[in-house]
């Protein structure tokens, strides 16, 4: 039984978790029985391994005696979880939280990590930066392709550019739209999602309210509505380097739609695998000239007929995880400190 630190997804969940859960086996010598995070269930169920995903998540909330019942309830957690000696395994979303939740968060989130027996990476590049002690395995991050498809009837807008996704600092949008209002002509771009943070909000609002050729919606947006926007792209226009997997990219390049993203080892790697035309870069802050140079090369150069996403099939990276928890139920958390999660059988 492997318990998830996230409750049963919504619709306004990250989609990775819900591609997740769909994906693990059901069935035969791989298959994964799990359970969906509550409090009762973590301090007095049954489960072998827990799985953690933005732990901090489990400590936060928006009054305080509501965060301070939660750092009772982790420190109880991480109590039963030694002494029981049960796997923990992480998925590095982000190496640390993209908001720093005050010095008792921190101190909490170093126990967790302390308590960690197994790292997953959706990228080798934060294989090291979390939990080194523990054991790493890279397990990419899936495409959505089976959630998502292209809207019938829909084409891309000529100039439209469109930046989906939850609104944070560090995604640049400032950037963007400086870039944006600095272009001249029949341009348009569309910022679509979530903004907790709200001066960014405010910001985005004075920025649509300048230049009416952009359009900001910052609310959750509905599946229906998100793949009509990002379908109506000629341009996806991503100005951040993530830490860790990019759900946004990956969502672009399901919808076949090319991206722009910072240039780097990242991007790099992205390019060389979804095969050429896909993915665009820019050198250093980014610029109007940037978002015109990428926009022609999108309507002149060469590319596939779709992105090349097939190391990102769900059904592989399922039977993967399911390998993962087996192995590391199997192995307990002394051995697996030591020795690399591989492929393994029995019902978990």
């Amino acid at each position: 039984m492997v318990l998830q630190s996230f409750r049963t997804p919504r619709p306004t969940s990250n989609p990775y978790l819900g591609a997740l859960l769909a994906s693990l086996p059901t069935r035969g010598e791989a298959a994964v029985r799990v359970r969906t995070f509550s409090w009762p269930t973590a301090l007095l169920g049954r489960y072998d391994v827990l799985h953690l995903h933005w732990p901090e998540l489990l400590l936060r909330s928006a009054r305080r005696p509501g965060r301070a019942a939660r750092a009772v309830a982790a420190a109880l957690l991480l109590a039963r979880v030694r002494r029981r000696r049960t796997p923990v395994v992480r998925t590095v979303h982000n190496p640390s939280p993209h908001e720093d939740g005050g010095r008792l968060e921190r101190a909490l989130l170093r126990r967790f990590d302390a308590a960690t027996t197994v790292t997953v990476h959706l990228t080798p590049r934060t294989v090291g930066a979390v939990c080194p002690h523990a054991s790493a395995v890279v397990v990419p991050h899936g495409h959505y392709r089976d959630r998502h498809r292209s809207a019938d009837g829909v084409a891309p807008v000529p100039g439209r550019f469109v930046h989906p996704g939850l609104l944070r600092p560090y995604k640049q949008v400032d950037a963007l739209l400086d870039a944006f209002c600095a272009l001249p002509g029949e341009r348009s771009l569309h910022v679509l999602g979530a903004a907790p943070d709200a001066d960014l909000a405010r910001r985005v609002r004075a920025a649509a309210a300048r230049d009416r050729r952009i359009r900001a919606d910052l609310h959750h947006v509905a599946d229906g509505d998100l793949v009509r926007a990002v379908t109506a792209a000629e341009l996806v226009v991503l100005p951040y380097a993530p830490r860790g997997g990019s759900g946004a990219q990956l969502l672009a390049l399901s919808l076949d739609r090319p991206v722009l993203l910072p240039a780097g080892p990242a991007a790099a790697e992205l390019a060389a695998e979804v095969g050429p035309g896909w993915v665009h870069v820019f050198e250093g802050v980014l610029s109007a000239g940037a978002l015109d140079a990428a926009l022609s090369a999108v309507r002149t150069g060469v590319r596939t007929d779709r992105p090349d996403l097939s190391a990102r099939d769900w059904d592989v990276l399922g039977r993967a995880h399911a390998d993962l928890y087996h192995r590391a139920a199997a192995q307990g958390p002394g051995t697996a400190r030591s020795a690399p999660v591989t492929a393994g059988a029995g019902r978990t």
